[in-house]
């Protein structure tokens, strides 16, 4: 039994057991609407109508009663509906959130505040850590969002949405020959020198090696780190030249570092923004990814409370033009 047949059931009797009435207010097809009472009625047993040719000439008595119950039925459909709504427009609530440092320090804290604006009565909490740390979050379900970079083969559990590209950039002091160069930086000027980076993730090919591995150049990794701050505070001990995101440049730099660009040495990464898929997302949840992915119009958004499987994601942002961010917190330029 389906509720579709009820509705047609309910709307038969409501339109004077006229069933071409009632297939016209319900914009369907008169023989459809004959359809789906028959197989109701093979399905129950019943004869719900009295028959005169091919017209409906009365109601038998045990169809006076399942339209009885078909209306209570109905009626606690619209109640759970009404429910639904309200439980999405509520304001009140908690959202929590894995991400990577650079996210958190970086890029979060511009959407955390207008977000906090909006909605000052939900409660955020925030996690930090690496890929495989945020995934081991999502599997205990202890949060509801997860935002990184690449490593999607750790994330089969969520319904990821492409949010923004960014490139990497090199730090080194002052005084460092990079900064002397009269020509733009190669992949072979950098493998000249120890570099202190990012920790790679466990799963998968690192971008950034492989961006050697392709030249046949073997880079000297001799520090990786979680975030940008310990980076530079080893490449200003001389350690080795510093390789982070875009994202990550900092005023402070400029006193005692120089910064280059990197845009085309290394494939651009793409940051990401996922959900559980058995998640019933809110409207404050929405609006969070809207501010953290301002690219996803309001028709997309809607859409996206709506789909259940990976694929529907991806073909909903397939021709999606994200932004790829810069040097600093808000810096965003649309895709060339």
């Amino acid at each position: 039994m389906k509720l579709q047949q009820l509705k047609y059931l309910l709307a038969i009797v409501d339109n004077g057991l006229n069933i071409t009435a009632a297939a016209d207010r319900l914009y369907t097809s008169q023989p459809g609407v004959s359809k789906q009472l028959k197989l109701l009625e093979q399905e129950l047993g019943l004869q719900l109508f009295l028959r005169k040719g091919k017209s409906l000439g009365g109601i038998t008595a045990a169809g006076e009663q399942v339209i009885a119950r078909a209306r209570l039925i109905m009626l606690e459909v619209d109640n759970i509906r009404s429910l639904a709504s309200d439980y999405y427009h509520e304001e009140e609530g908690t959202l929590s959130i894995a991400t990577t440092h650079t996210q958190a320090r970086y890029v979060l804290p511009d959407v955390i505040r207008e977000f906090r604006v909006r909605y000052p009565k939900v409660t955020l909490n925030l996690h930090q850590g690496t890929s495989e740390q945020i995934a081991d979050m999502v599997a205990a379900k202890e949060i509801d969002f997860a935002i990184a970079t690449g490593s999607l083969e750790l994330f089969s559990d969520l319904l990821i949405v492409p949010s923004y590209h960014w490139n990497r950039k090199i730090i080194v002091p002052k005084d460092h020959k990079l900064a002397e160069l009269d020509h733009k930086l190669t992949l072979h000027d950098l493998v000249e020198y120890p570099l202190v980076t990012y920790v790679f993730s466990f799963g998968g090919q690192s971008s950034l090696k492989g961006a050697f591995t392709e030249l046949g150049l073997t880079p000297d990794v001799v520090f990786t780190a979680r975030d940008a701050d310990v980076i530079r505070t080893y490449v200003r001990m001389g350690l080795g030249v510093g390789i982070v995101a875009s994202m990550a440049e900092d005023s402070d730099d400029q006193k005692d570092m120089i910064t280059i660009e990197a845009d085309g040495l290394f494939p651009q990464s793409t940051t990401w923004i996922g959900f559980r898929k058995d998640m019933v997302l809110r409207r404050y949840m929405l609006d969070f990814v809207q501010l953290f992915s301002p690219h996803i119009t309001a028709e997309q958004l809607e859409q996206t409370r709506h789909v259940r499987t990976q694929s529907e994601i991806d073909d909903l942002f397939r021709d999606a033009d994200l932004p790829v961010r810069g040097g600093c917190s808000g810096n965003v330029t649309k895709a060339a």
